[in-house]
């Protein structure tokens, strides 16, 4: 949530590189909380009421300023992403292990921090080109408000190369001002998109 914040201050403040990262850093810290929240034995209601809360601050507020311009219909892109962030976590609480449909460890539409990942990562690499942004923000906002189910990523509870993979991230952020660290997360998130079961559900 503070990651979250600080993004949505730096958009407001014009600081898009720093907004963009923010989100990134918001990416693995989401990440990471459910795994040390369960190895301190920690898990309680509410902090996953708190999770959702910082989800929609990161991966849909502080997402959309991303989007957002003074054209009219810029605006009401950004106010589209958020109200599908919404939706999104109306559908998956993470209060929950289990779907009604007896399907464990799935969520139901792509988890937004993905979207975020990719918006924020294409962001980077197109130097902020609105045309790419608004493209991907659609097809962003399609795979979330969609039906399709997708496994729970446990990238530290799950085998060793993803775990890696997150290393990994950790030390792109080190590597901010070089475009292949944005690459890596574009790469990492779209691979979730494209390979959910084959590559990410949870195997420990």
């Amino acid at each position: 949530m503070v990651m979250g914040m600080a993004s949505i201050l730096s958009s407001l403040n014009g600081h898009h590189h720093a907004a963009c990262w923010l989100v990134l850093i918001g990416y693995l810290l989401d990440l990471a909380d459910g795994a040390v929240a369960r190895q301190l034995n920690a898990c309680s209601a509410l902090g996953a009421k708190l999770d959702d809360f910082a989800d929609f601050t990161t991966f849909g507020i502080a997402t959309s300023l991303l989007l957002r311009t003074s054209d009219l219909l810029d605006n009401i892109l950004c106010m589209c992403y958020v109200l599908s962030v919404f939706v999104r976590l109306c559908f998956f609480s993470s209060d929950l292990t289990v779907f009604p449909t007896g399907i464990p460890f799935m969520y139901r539409g792509l988890p937004c921090i993905y979207s975020s990942a990719i918006l924020a990562s294409a962001s980077l690499l197109s130097g902020g080109n609105m045309a790419v942004l608004q493209v991907i923000a659609v097809a962003m906002i399609l795979f979330m408000i969609s039906q399709n189910f997708y496994p729970h990523d446990r990238v530290l509870e799950s085998q060793a190369w993803k775990k890696v993979v997150y290393a990994g991230g950790i030390a792109m952020v080190f590597c901010s001002s070089f475009p292949p660290a944005c690459v890596y997360y574009l790469l990492w998130s779209i691979s979730y998109i494209l390979f959910p079961t084959s590559l990410w559900s949870s195997k420990v």
